[in-house]
């Protein structure tokens, strides 16, 4: 929707991505001054459309327009992207179909790195829908003890470095610096933050945090290229569903 210069950027990747896969793509590009009810007329086109079986709406959308609402019209089973409701209350519970793409991919780079989650002190840094608070739930399953910091948590570095997994997903530049890590903890970025000089940093002090984690994600490179490969599995998997029940 519109014409947001990261959002272009992160379309494009995912059509790459699929066109790499073998996953036929439909993009549509509507204009920023698109109506409610265009909006909801493609979704509910898209969700009776059997040769569709994922949809996702690129976050943000213009002002004007009911991001809940578009979350909520979206079927659970082809919101590849787990936002709308059925699939969070799944992720709750802990017995999901699919899981929000950015903390898929956060926990696929714990597992393949062979970090043991199970009693681990986890500190997630952010709470958003989007990221913060699955992420919290899915290194919960994974039996470790979480902690989730946000703008109003009173001694954020204190409660940093008591951490042996960080995940800092608040999209502040820099905000965790490498005073602030613990000897040997995994420091998970999930930030993307564009500087002033163009330059791309994470959430965390790349070469303060380096120094002292046992292992840590650049941005970019990191996270970003994960997000993506999650989000083709949601596809495959939500077609895989859709052919077994035809």
């Amino acid at each position: 929707m519109g014409d947001d210069p990261a959002s272009r950027i992160y379309v494009n990747n995912k059509k790459k991505a699929c066109e790499y896969c073998g996953i036929r793509s439909f993009e549509y590009a509507m204009p920023a001054e698109t109506t409610q009810e265009e909006l909801m007329a493609l979704i509910e086109k898209l969700n009776n459309d059997d040769s569709v079986d994922g949809i996702l709406c690129q976050l943000p959308i213009p002002k004007h327009l009911d991001e809940k609402a578009v979350i909520n019209a979206i079927r659970p089973d082809k919101d590849v992207d787990a936002f709308h409701p059925a699939n969070v209350g799944k992720i709750m519970i802990g017995d999901y179909d699919f899981l929000p793409c950015t903390p898929a991919g956060v926990m696929e780079l714990i597992k393949e790195s062979g970090i043991d989650i199970t009693g681990k002190e986890c500190v997630v840094i952010g709470r958003s829908n989007i990221v913060g608070k699955p992420m919290a739930m899915l290194l919960l399953h994974a039996h470790g003890t979480v902690t989730i910091c946000h703008s109003r948590t009173k001694d954020l570095a204190e409660t940093v470095r008591r951490a042996d997994i960080v995940v800092a997903a608040v999209g502040v530049p820099e905000l965790i610096t490498g005073d602030m890590i613990k000897e040997g903890a995994v420091v998970i970025d999930v930030g993307m933050n564009r500087l002033a000089d163009k330059k791309l940093v994470g959430d965390v002090e790349f070469s303060g945090a380096s120094e002292k984690a046992s292992a840590i994600t650049p941005v970019p490179g990191g996270v970003g290229p994960m997000t993506i490969a999650m989000l083709m599995k949601n596809t495959v998997k939500a077609a895989l569903v859709h052919s077994e029940n035809k």
